[in-house]
């Protein structure tokens, strides 16, 4: 079914985690589940990652080190066939390794600007490292089921309808079409020979079950409005022409199944426990910030995570 009119955003779809990076719309929408390993796959030899692959000037390149480089050059070679992306890696570290060397020796190592770049990129690699570490390798599957349950216990009853609509452009037609199922016609028939809507044309006008919010105003209005087996006694006009809209059905929305929203509720534990750790280390850190203006800028935009 392809209903121009229904909205893009699905957002009421879901329970609301309140989080910017997740939104109950993430938790309800169908995911794309990874491919599963072809079966009859052999499984890869294990490596020795103190094996060593290349020496370069004398100093060795190990497969640990050639592993670290395909992971981290990983998105140049995304396009690449994956039997030569460790070519590519390989023949990447070696360039990285000899350009570097000449950069040492040419006393670029002791530029101020590249010892604070490098100072940076130190803090920043271990951050991440604390974050894997101390947060997510430290979230349960209870945490994620908890987490799960409450978000559950938290989001209001929602109902939703099973209806079906036929379209046309002027509401003469539509009142016409009204007085022909007054007069006792069928809906699906009409739908089928009158709706302009494509994917009503050969389903009865039918538009599944949906919640509040996925059509456009005027449409989830008077459709919510109608009770099981009614259909609108009045056009109901849209940005898209006038329709009549018939209730099949109304039904109190299912929550999402734990393990088809488990990967998105472990991120918000995850989400939450980083943010509490940073306002421990925060609370606990004397930080001064000269520049007032400034200062006021870092308060009014963390104030708000």
């Amino acid at each position: 079914m392809s209903l121009s009119f229904r909205r893009a955003s699905l957002a009421s779809l879901g329970l609301a985690f309140g989080l910017s990076a997740l939104s109950l719309s993430s938790l309800m929408a169908q995911e794309t589940k990874p491919a599963q390993p072809d079966a009859a796959a052999p499984a890869a030899a294990p490596v020795d990652p103190n094996a060593v692959v290349a020496t370069i000037n004398g100093e060795k390149l190990t497969e640990a080190d050639l592993a670290l480089a395909e992971g981290e050059l990983s998105q140049q070679f995304a396009q690449l066939p994956p039997e030569q992306r460790r070519a590519a890696a390989l023949s990447a570290a070696i360039e990285i390794r000899v350009m570097a060397k000449k950069a040492v020796d040419s006393g670029l190592d002791k530029d101020p600007d590249f010892q604070r770049r490098m100072a940076f990129l130190q803090q920043r690699a271990l951050h991440g490292e604390v974050v894997e570490k101390e947060v997510v390798n430290k979230v349960t599957d209870a945490d994620v089921r908890a987490r799960y349950d409450q978000e559950i216990a938290n989001t209001p009853p929602v109902n939703e309808i099973h209806a079906r609509h036929i379209l046309v452009k002027t509401k003469e037609e539509a009142e016409a079409i009204i007085k022909q199922l007054d007069g006792g016609a069928d809906f699906q028939k009409l739908a089928n020979e009158h709706t302009s809507d494509p994917s009503g044309k050969s389903s009865g006008g039918d538009l599944g079950w949906f919640g509040p919010g996925q059509m456009v105003p005027e449409f989830d209005k008077a459709a919510f409005a109608l009770e099981v087996g009614k259909y609108s006694k009045e056009p109901v006009q849209s940005q898209f022409g006038w329709h009549v809209i018939k209730v099949e059905d109304k039904r109190a929305k299912q929550p999402p199944a734990f393990d088809d929203v488990k990967d998105q509720a472990r991120q918000a534990v995850i989400r939450d426990k980083y943010f509490a750790m940073v306002k421990e280390l925060r609370g606990a850190a004397k930080v001064e910030i000269q520049d007032e203006k400034l200062k006021a800028a870092v308060n009014t935009l963390e104030s708000g995570k």
